[in-house]
């Protein structure tokens, strides 16, 4: 056996440890620090544990809608609401998926939507109390390529249902006099992100998006959602919240090309 032959192996296995490195370094790289000092200006952010719960399958079926299920944990007795809740997931191009601010008086206790999941990753849910104070809770998704899936829809499909809006209401299970709603919202949007590839011209289709979401019972805020290239084609939100009496539910969005959709619905005859 020649010199060259017998250092084959060594080399072989330094080769398999520098390709290893770049892995286990990635793997081990937490953007958390940096996202808080960016997104939150470095604020404190306290263990919310007992404040905010996160809900998302550990392992998603379809990386471009994965489900996520936001809930406040406050005790009816805390006299604390929260204002907004920030959901982040961690490894997107864009990690600030969407920030809900909470009206004052509807008394919003969930929130539900779809996301889309680029990598393995954290996701972290940040609430912001009436108090000021900053509260997290996390959960591990295994996902991979949702923001450059392509769309479900196609680009003629997508166009004429542009800013469709339905609004539904769920029965619940508290004897009927209760205030409290369950409802959800949709809008028709392709939602863009900015990372899909035209299958036919294999040009990346600009980023186009639900950036504003507005949602109020008469007048009085309900629920309002900033988002981002996170969020899924076909934004919907599934909400609880107390009703005030109100006959009319609205809703206002806006997109990056500038479009606004409003619909109102009468609350007790939901539909489109």
């Amino acid at each position: 056996m020649t010199g060259c032959t017998r250092r084959l192996p060594l080399i072989a296995a330094l080769l398999g440890l520098a390709f290893a490195v770049p892995a286990s370094a990635e793997e081990a790289y937490d953007p958390w620090p940096g996202l808080v000092q960016d997104i939150f200006n470095n604020r404190p952010i306290n263990d919310g544990s007992n404040v905010i719960a996160i809900e998302m399958p550990y392992r998603a079926e379809d990386a471009a809608i994965v489900p996520v299920t936001l809930r406040s944990k406050l005790s009816p007795a805390d006299s604390r609401r929260i204002r907004s809740i920030t959901l982040v997931i961690d490894r997107n191009p864009a990690p600030m998926a969407a920030k809900f601010e909470l009206g004052a008086d509807a008394n919003v206790t969930e929130i539900s939507t779809r996301v889309r999941v680029n990598n393995y990753t954290d996701v972290h849910a940040v609430a912001e109390l009436s108090d000021g104070q900053l509260y997290v809770s996390k959960v591990y998704v295994k996902a991979s390529g949702g923001c450059s899936a392509p769309a479900g829809k196609n680009a003629e499909e997508a166009n004429n249902r542009l800013g469709q809006m339905r609004y539904r209401q769920f029965a619940r299970e508290q004897a009927p006099a209760s205030r409290i709603r369950e409802a959800q919202i949709m809008i028709g949007h392709p939602n863009n992100s900015g990372l899909q590839m035209d299958q036919v011209t294999q040009l990346y289709i600009p980023a186009f998006f639900v950036n504003q979401l507005k949602l109020t019972q008469d007048d009085s805020p309900v629920l309002s959602m900033e988002g981002g290239i996170s969020i899924s084609e076909d934004p919907n939100l599934r909400f609880t919240y107390v009703s005030n009496g109100a006959k009319r539910f609205r809703a206002e969005a806006k997109d990056t090309d500038g479009h606004v959709f409003r619909n109102e619905w009468d609350v007790e005859k939901p539909g489109t």
